[in-house]
């Protein structure tokens, strides 16, 4: 049966006869819009990010992590090219509105334009941080880019350089949408949308959490805006900016991707099997099919028992489901008598329970438990980049928030009295546990995108990044220790006595690093799909990997 087995995180629609989804499965699957039935499906080497339909519907263009767009027939999902010059991540591309070519961004920092035999015809550089998103204006000889370096560019065909930089203060842009008139659209992570129309620039204030999509229709000139706060709007911008419809997100649904179906329905990216609908006038969602999915995202050992957590919300203990908590979940953190976990909702949950414990602003994506005057605390890392602090007594409650970062944490550890935190902006901040204070700060700890971070002993930690490289922290200083990994590495976990430390990456390699002697003794690839958490089981000196296939894997120590 064809179905999505992880997230689906690319979506894209052609009028009301297609819809193409791409998934952390690496899986792309075309599907009948009216019957909402898979027709054929194609495979990426890793997690495909984003899907989109030619003009005249007989193409589809997809984005892989596995470093290549590639161009696919319709409706066969024949592979007529690979595009594979990029050096990292491709996170859009998109097809010209008239000619026989196609735009990439990539997290190499470059946009780059092929025609569709694969012939490369530009590559523009300029941005300093990832490319995340990219557009064709109008006029069709421009395109337009957004960056995590906070700018917002424009090139030409014709020429090397860009046209025109936009400052927007710094802030990451993730996401553009263009208007018929060559109005610009952009949406930041402070929550704006950014209009840009000729030399005039105007802010609106639409969510509380980052806009991870804007999605324009020019039929009826309306504007969607998706954000981590977990609210989709609609907005009429054909004469100004009037909001127009708003809706909370379901549980099931992600704020990474939606498409106009028509001009009144929208198609959605979910955490499950298939995708989700909605439509406009009556404020109506269909989730028919959004099935959970077996992806599992954290995995720890509990009083000699595993449990295992991800996108389903379901927590499984020794393979036996235990709770349905009903929306995907990132961490699991023994806490005192408790195991807490959160994920898409921004609520914290105890895990066995079902109870909910606190709600947030935005997703919580990591947690790391520790003592305070003799009681246990637990801190739990937030997309909007804060610390929540708990205490277990008298009772579970919320004693502090903690300016982390201004981006996702993507992971925190306590030693001793140090909390340590990684970000997404590459930044690593350290505070105090006895004065819950900033101590250190780094802006620059990492060369990309910070994905995880380990304890291991007194004042020492551990951090890996999308650079492909391990850190190793004595205060604020580091020394870098290059490793196996040839994909982004997403998860870390070190032994109990903080001299091995076992690395996970997307493509489903472990490796284990030896301190003493400086070598990596282990490198194994238990599973094609990524690796998504680890853990070090101290009872049985090993690792247990959890991986986006819904698997566990044991992990040991094999030293020669």
């Amino acid at each position: 049966m064809i179905r999505h087995r992880g997230p689906i995180s690319g979506i894209a629609a052609y009028h009301d006869r297609f819809v193409a989804t791409a998934g952390y499965d690496n899986q792309v699957i075309l599907w009948a819009a009216d019957r909402k039935q898979p027709l054929a499906r194609s495979f990426h080497d890793h997690l495909a990010n984003q899907v989109s339909f030619s003009p005249d519907g007989k193409y589809l263009l997809t984005s892989s992590s596995d470093y290549s767009a590639r161009l696919w027939s319709v409706p066969d999902l024949k592979l007529l090219t690979v595009f594979s010059d990029h050096d990292d991540d491709v996170e859009m591309s998109v097809f010209h509105p008239t000619e026989p070519l196609v735009a990439t961004a990539s997290r190499d920092h470059r946009v780059r334009v092929y025609d569709f035999g694969g012939a490369l015809r530009n590559v523009f550089e300029g941005h300093t941080a990832d490319v995340i998103s990219v557009a064709w204006t109008e006029r069709a000889d421009e395109l337009i880019s957004s960056s995590d370096d906070g700018t917002i560019k424009r090139w030409s065909l014709h020429g090397a350089e860009a046209v025109a930089d936009i400052d927007l203060g710094g802030v990451e842009t993730d996401t553009v949408a263009l208007a018929a008139d060559g109005t610009t659209f952009a949406g930041n992570d402070e929550g704006e949308i950014i209009v840009l129309d000729g030399d005039r620039i105007t802010r609106h204030p639409a969510h509380d959490a980052g806009i991870k999509r804007l999605v324009y229709n020019a039929g009826n000139q309306l504007l969607v805006s998706l954000s981590y706060d977990r609210a989709l709007r609609v907005w009429d911008v054909s004469d100004g900016f009037r909001q127009v419809a708003s809706s909370s997100l379901p549980s099931e649904v992600w704020p990474r991707s939606c498409a106009f179906l028509n001009d009144a329905t929208l198609v959605f990216a979910t955490f499950g099997a298939s995708y989700a609908t909605y439509r406009i006038p009556e404020e109506v969602w269909d989730l028919g099919g959004v099935e959970p999915t077996e992806g599992v995202n954290a995995v720890i050992r509990n009083d000699g028992r595993t449990l295992a957590i991800g996108d389903g919300g379901l927590l499984w203990e020794d393979g036996v489901e235990r709770q349905s908590l009903g929306s995907l979940c990132n961490f699991l953190v023994r806490v005192g008598d408790r195991v807490v976990t959160g994920g898409q909702m921004g609520v914290l949950f105890d895990a066995y329970t079902g109870e909910r414990l606190f709600q947030h602003r935005s997703p919580l994506n990591c947690g790391a438990a520790f003592e305070r005057d003799g009681v246990p605390h637990v801190v739990i890392g937030a997309y909007t980049g804060e610390g929540l602090v708990f205490t277990t007594a008298p009772e579970f409650r919320h004693v502090a928030t903690l300016g982390l970062h201004a981006n996702a944490v993507k992971d925190v550890a306590v030693a001793g009295d140090e909390i340590f935190s990684v970000c997404a902006d590459t930044g690593a901040s350290w505070f105090s546990v006895s004065g819950l204070e900033q101590t250190g700060r780094l802006a620059d700890a990492h060369d990309k995108i910070a994905n995880g971070c380990a304890e291991l002993g007194p004042k020492q930690f551990a951090s890996i990044s999308r650079d492909l490289r391990l850190r190793i922290w004595t205060g604020m200083e580091a020394q870098i220790v290059e490793t196996p990994h040839d994909h982004s590495i997403k998860c870390i976990a070190a032994s109990a006595d903080g001299r091995h430390i076992a690395t996970g990456s997307y493509n489903g390699i472990v490796a284990v690093y030896d301190r003493e002697t400086n070598t990596w003794p282990v490198t194994t690839r238990p599973t094609t799909s990524g690796i998504s958490s680890l853990h070090f089981d101290a009872d049985g000196n090993r690792w247990l990997a959890g991986s986006y296939d819904g698997s566990v894997y044991v992990i040991s120590l094999a030293l020669s």
